[in-house]
């Protein structure tokens, strides 16, 4: 009978898959976990329960968040949601304006930022602009392209085949345009066409072959030809799909009825999309050719310009971009989904985006041994945690990438690329995620629970979701402000103690002690349990070898609970207290150091962990490493 003293240094691996639970051999093995729920994972290791969701405010309707970012100063969270966007400060709504996109709709949407203007596409809704005029004053308008001289210079393509003819009755005035093949559609009232390289708008469509305009700029000609075009994006065409700048050009991918076309803007001239004659700072278009058609799903400025479509990644380069040098290459073969927009984030000069088949985190990295961009699976050890992503962000502070499923979990992962740190965990709520944004280094979720759709910010502070925090210079019994948590029984902290569960009645609830602050919200559980023991196998025993756990150490950080199964059950490890003893007299004071929980019972092999750590407790919690003591006898 052997006895052996293991330590867990660290959860730098995360939870992964119990398809290598057979796989020991492996460094994310000694480094990972059976399963992590509601815990973050340290950069540098530990595993900590993670902060409560701290209520701001409700929502008429589901939706997306949208961070909005002027300076380090002022910073905006925007709810967009049915025909409606609210805007939050500090956490307090500052405006509501009228938005054109529905709730099914947003699930498309695509935006980019620059200074006070948020631009946003969606590919069957005209593009829009939000501004900023002030903190309590925004202003939503469609995009105005550049226009001179009454021509609009905006992206022109001619749907139609080449040899299709357009004749015009006059070369100025109101005039009827008639097309040797059906061309026009009811939509394209209000539309420009370029006959000759001239703008006219279409007033009337008579029928498929005839249409009334005007001309804008006076025609060279009047007879029949097929130099037309008509504006690239209408409700007739669709509208662009993704938007982003890049070398101080605004730059569009892909329309609805052009989904693998790129526009980029004049130089410095962001709405000014006139080819011209092709200078190096004229506005440049062209189509991704390959053997497939590639959908363009986002486009997105990092090291080059980086084209996610529906199957492959690309890359445009050009120091600078211009007509004349612009390249574009096929880096990986992946995809992006095409049922919803998903933003790629940045991650220490690395692209994040989320493949196509919804069950894997690709890492586009350009390798300069190789001069190209590689696509790694960074979810390979836990796709189990991915199914059907519909949101993502990233927290730097955190180094914490979220990313909100269709189900209302969040799957977390905590990101280190000096260090190789790649570390999944699942999140959960009582209620339904449904999307995430970081502002300013704050997580906001948009979350649905019983009562409503609610905005939360994930608060250190708070152990609890959905949490108000309240204060009373007198000690109190009765704590009012929990409207949105009407009927539902709350976790209540007071002055530090432990409460337990109350039910909130007229938006109130009442403690049996009066207290001078109170935190009320949902309670949630957090779970810790390590893979499986692998001991003796270089004395050839095997993993279904008889074990007992003789001890578990845990190394704590600034911990005030710990509930520990180690195979007679749970139980709670006792803490000192700040005051004198008792159960409702005083908080617990936060410890770091070492907890040792001992055990009994033999067993052999399975795949069940040697201990596990299940706390709904409203009380921080932190394990940086753990020590176990076992025996192992004979095979």
């Amino acid at each position: 009978m052997t006895r052996l003293t293991t330590t867990q240094t660290n959860f730098t691996a995360g939870e992964i898959s119990t398809r290598l639970l057979g796989r020991a051999d492996l460094t994310a093995y000694a480094n990972g976990a059976r399963r992590l729920r509601n815990v973050f994972i340290h950069p540098t290791g530990g595993v900590r329960r993670r902060p409560g969701l701290r209520f701001i405010g409700a929502e008429p309707d589901a939706g997306r968040l949208v961070a909005f970012e002027f300076n380090m100063e002022q910073t905006y969270l925007l709810v967009l949601s049915e025909l409606s966007t609210s805007v939050y400060m500090d956490d307090s709504s500052v405006a509501t304006i009228a938005t054109p996109w529905t709730c099914v709709q947003l699930a498309q949407i695509v935006w980019t930022q620059s200074a006070d203007t948020l631009l946003i596409c969606h590919p069957e809704v005209a593009p829009q602009k939000i501004t900023r005029t002030s903190h309590t004053s925004w202003v939503i308008e469609p995009w105005r392209f550049f226009e001179e001289s009454g021509s609009i210079k905006q992206p022109h393509y001619k749907f139609a085949a080449d040899d299709v003819t357009i004749q015009s009755s006059a070369i100025s005035g109101s005039v009827t345009l008639t097309a040797s093949a059906d061309v026009f559609d009811a939509g394209h009232v209000g539309t420009r066409m370029r006959f000759k390289g001239k703008d006219v708008e279409i007033t009337a469509v008579a029928s498929p072959l005839s249409a009334s305009a005007d001309v804008k700029v006076t025609l060279a000609g009047a007879g029949p030809t097929t130099d037309w075009t008509e504006q690239a994006f209408s409700p007739v065409r669709g509208q662009p799909v993704s938007v982003t700048f890049h070398q101080d050009r605004l730059v569009i991918g892909g329309s609805r009825d052009l989904p693998n076309r790129l526009w980029l803007s004049k130089s410095a001239d962001l709405f000014n999309f006139d080819l011209g004659s092709g200078a190096d700072d004229e506005a440049i278009e062209f189509a991704i050719l390959s053997d497939q058609v590639n959908a363009i799903r986002a486009v997105f400025s990092g090291r080059h310009l980086q084209i996610f479509t529906s199957g492959a990644e690309w890359m445009v380069t050009g120091d600078p971009l211009t007509p004349v040098n612009i390249q574009l290459s096929r880096q990986t073969r992946e995809g992006s989904p095409i049922d919803r927009a998903i933003p790629p984030r940045d991650v220490d000069g690395a692209t994040l985006f989320l493949a196509r088949q919804g069950s894997g985190l690709r890492e586009f990295l350009f390798t300069d041994s190789v001069q190209a961009y590689q696509s790694n699976d960074l979810a390979i050890l836990a796709r189990h945690l991915i199914v059907d992503p519909v949101d993502q962000d990233f927290d730097p502070d955190g180094r914490l990438l979220h990313i909100v499923m269709a189900d209302g979990g969040v799957a977390t992962v905590t990101i280190f690329r000096a260090e190789q740190v790649t570390a999944w965990t699942l999140q959960s709520t009582e209620g339904a995620a449904l999307s995430v944004a970081v502002v300013a280094g704050q997580v906001y979720l948009l979350v649905q629970r019983a009562n409503g759709i609610f905005v939360e910010v994930m608060d250190e502070s708070v152990q609890t979701d959905s949490a108000l925090v309240g204060t009373s210079a007198s000690e109190t019994i009765s704590w009012s402000g929990l409207d949105h948590l009407e009927g539902l029984a709350v976790r209540v902290v007071a002055d530090g103690i432990d409460r337990g569960l109350k039910t909130v009645s007229g938006g109130a609830i009442a403690l049996a002690q009066p207290a001078n602050t109170v935190e009320a919200g949902l309670s949630f559980a957090h779970e810790i349990e390590p893979l499986p023991p692998v001991v003796g196998l270089d004395s050839g025993r095997t993993q279904n070898a008889p074990v007992r756990l003789i001890k578990a150490t845990f190394r704590l950080e600034n911990s005030a609970a710990l509930r520990v199964d180690t195979g007679l059950g749970f139980r709670e490890i006792p803490f000192k207290k700040l005051g004198a003893t008792g159960v409702l007299d005083s908080p617990v004071q936060p410890f770091t150091g070492d907890k040792s929980v001992r055990a009994l019972g033999w067993r052999r092999g399975g795949v069940e962990p040697l201990w596990r750590v299940q706390q709904d407790t409203p009380a921080a919690c932190t394990i940086l490493s753990v020590l176990t003591e076992i025996k192992v006898g004979g095979s």
